[in-house]
């Protein structure tokens, strides 16, 4: 009998997540079994056992793989900087929340499972609870920076704090689910930058309209960053 090593179990391990994710992908969470990913794995089911005790067990460590933008990370070092220029941090961190998506094929793969193809009911309640929670730490930190952005004149004045916090948070949410739809990179994805510069914009007021806010290249690479391939 062959002595399995470490590495071995490790291995064994990472090929059944990614063959996990896959059949999420294809089938869904509610369609998919164990038997769909041992089959895809090359393993037996015993196999996944040995690594998981049940399927919720094995979507966790898939999602635990990756950091996913909006609910593990929000870049909310980007929202705390420039406070001369508080709308420009914001077009930052919409920026840098589409960019954690485009830059990972992994990330994509499990926020696109988790946008459309999970079922937020029994066992995965908590899952959604979590992203209730997410939303609304984040909805108030915006609305701390346009506060801020109404105290140092940026902000129109028709427009409250938190009208504006709720129009970015809905309007960031949005744009990823349709990138992430957009697989032919025919609606959304060439504009992305485009598309946020011009939400950030519509909440300055006309004088402060004249000097955008200044974007880092690396961030920009967005509008030319060629499309992922179609998840499988």
């Amino acid at each position: 009998m062959v002595r399995r090593t470490k590495k071995d179990t490790e291995q064994t391990r990472c090929t059944i997540l990614a063959a996990a994710r896959q059949a999420f992908l294809r089938r869904g969470m509610t369609g998919t079994t164990l038997e769909h990913i041992a089959a895809a794995a090359g393993v037996t089911r015993g196999a996944i056992y040995w690594h998981f005790a049940n399927k919720k067990a094995l979507f966790d460590a898939m999602r635990g793989q990756v950091r996913l933008p909006l609910i593990d990370r929000t870049d909310v070092t980007l929202l705390a900087l420039g406070r001369a220029d508080p709308l420009g941090c914001v077009e930052q961190f919409l920026l840098g929340t589409v960019s954690a998506i485009t830059s990972s094929i992994e990330t994509r793969q499990t926020f696109e499972i988790m946008a459309f193809k999970c079922e937020y009911v029994d066992e995965f309640e908590k899952e959604l609870e979590e992203h209730q929670v997410k939303s609304r730490e984040i909805f108030d930190l915006l609305a701390r920076v346009y506060r801020r952005a109404r105290a140092t004149g940026q902000l129109r004045a028709d427009i409250t704090p938190k009208v504006a916090a709720a129009e970015t948070l809905a309007f960031m949410m949005g744009l990823i689910r349709l990138w992430l739809l957009d697989q032919q990179a025919s609606i959304v994805r060439p504009i992305v930058p485009a598309l946020i510069a011009a939400h950030v914009s519509g909440r300055r007021i006309a004088a402060a309209r004249v000097k955008p806010a200044r974007r880092p290249q690396v961030l920009t690479a967005l509008a030319i960053r060629a499309p992922l391939p179609p998840s499988p």
